[in-house]
């Protein structure tokens, strides 16, 4: 029998809310639906009403998993309309930050899909290791969610010797954690028979379809904007994980490799900070007359500013463009002839931000 099948707005295993409207035959999905827009907060139209300092808190209240990299684009965008360069030590320091917030976020993926599936006792191993991931982002910028690291012109803190110290040895305490979470995700056969194979989404609909990030890189879209050499990412050798099968496994599979390249990167920077002061002060500056559109790899994949100066202290214009808005229309083509009781696993295997869409 024909049935229509809601999931959402609320929905025990998506904490944020987002419908789909699900068309079966049976248990066998047919076709789908998303609908979003349940929680829009008007942030974009906010910025125009404060200045660049200010729009930096703003804008990292945009997700809490992912709002470094929101203040980081944003004072990139600001940076170049006004012509500064922002000093190496800074950088360095922005990338660090960027780094342990995309393990903070790949951790916090992937023990809510091992939970989903019912793997609990995987889920409170992985959230344990992500802990001390939070506990090292606690003890660089003073905060767990909302790190206020980015100023305009570099960075807020500075990383001193005995920072530095620690934060290289949770690196190598991080590793054999990692080791056995790894092991699990790839051999444990649970884990295998709830993602392998379910929610394909084959290259060349991935490209049809505008996927980015770890999304687009599990069905073999060699995609990822830190090879633009932005922030001083040139600088640093790393590898950007990529597989073929395009399934929620792939996607597994990518974000926990991803993890071993972050602390990599993590690593260089620590090594070779460069002896430079951390930022250029933090006089409040007019945005002078001019556009700059600036992207960053955040964990769930390319995020874009523009920002519009028009020689004022405000902002004219402020338009973010999300990860999940790229990586939503591809929902509706995965679900399809999977099964209902799959539907939230394959939903949730996108690593949505409906607080970022939804701004």
């Amino acid at each position: 029998m024909s049935y229509i099948i809601p999931i959402g707005p609320y929905h025990p295993a998506l904490e944020e809310p987002v419908h789909a409207k699900l068309y079966t035959e049976g248990e066998v999905i047919k076709d789908a639906e998303v609908f979003v827009g349940y929680n829009h907060r008007g942030i974009e139209k906010l910025a125009t009403e404060r200045n660049a300092i200010q729009t930096l808190v703003l804008v990292e209240r945009v997700c809490g998993i992912c709002s470094h990299s929101h203040a980081l684009t944003y004072a990139m965008c600001v940076e170049q309309i006004n012509g500064i360069e922002v000093p190496k030590r800074g950088e360095y320091i922005r990338v660090i930050t960027a780094e342990l917030e995309r393990l903070h976020s790949h951790f916090l993926w992937l023990g809510i899909a091992c939970h989903i599936i019912g793997h609990d006792s995987m889920f409170m191993h992985i959230w344990d290791e992500r802990e001390l991931v939070m506990d090292l982002l606690e003890r660089l910028t003073g905060n767990r969610v909302n790190y206020a690291m980015v100023t305009i012109g570099g960075a807020r803190r500075d990383i001193d010797d005995d920072l530095k110290r620690d934060l290289l040895k949770a690196c190598d305490a991080l590793m054999k954690p990692m080791d056995r979470i790894v092991e699990i995700a790839l051999t444990d056969k649970t884990i295998a028979l709830r993602t392998k194979g379910v929610g394909v989404l084959p290259k060349e609909d991935a490209v049809r379809l505008g996927a980015i990030g770890p999304h687009a890189r599990a069905s073999g879209v060699d995609v990822d904007v830190r090879r633009d050499s932005y922030c001083s990412y040139g600088d640093f050798k790393f590898d950007v994980p990529v597989v073929d099968s395009g399934d929620v496994f792939a996607r597994v599979v990518v974000r926990a490799l991803e993890c071993y390249e972050s602390i990599k990167i993590i690593r260089q920077a620590l090594e070779n900070l460069p002896d430079t002061p951390i930022n250029l002060g933090n006089k409040l500056q007019k945005i002078q007359k001019g556009v700059a559109v600036c992207r960053h790899e955040a964990p769930r994949g390319q995020l874009t500013h523009m920002v519009v100066g028009n020689g004022s202290f405000n902002n004219y214009r402020l338009s973010v463009h999300v990860p999940s808005f790229k990586n939503t229309p591809t929902v509706p083509f995965m679900l399809r002839n999977n099964s209902v009781a799959d539907a939230g696993l394959i939903i949730a295997s996108i690593d949505p931000c409906f607080s970022c869409l939804d701004r």
